[in-house]
């Protein structure tokens, strides 16, 4: 066989298989879910993620503003699952270590 007839045959198996599955996709029957009768619940708005969006928008000026700082390294602890820093140093010999 000549490389021309090899070339039309595969052509026409080509056009033929397109052909059918254009066929199958026009009369395959769209079934879609119904909408839900009751709207979704929306979650309530976060308020942690409310600031970090504020401070996304504030641009380079956040790095330099103590509020956003702080958010960043809360929110940094709490995704690498670190318990936050205590607000106050704790009294030496307060511990269960220091004084008894």
């Amino acid at each position: 066989m000549e490389g021309k007839v090899l070339a039309r045959i595969a052509a026409v198996v080509f056009a033929a298989i397109a052909i059918t599955a254009a066929v199958i996709e026009m009369t395959r029957e769209d079934v879609s879910t119904p909408a839900p009768s009751t709207p979704a619940l929306q979650a309530p708005a976060d308020p942690l993620r409310l600031e970090l969006r504020r401070c996304q928008e504030m641009g380079e000026a956040a790095a330099e503003d103590e509020e956003c700082l702080g958010i960043w390294a809360g929110n940094r602890d709490r995704f690498l699952g670190r318990a936050p820093a205590p607000s106050t140093p704790a009294q030496p010999g307060a511990g269960p270590i220091g004084g008894q």
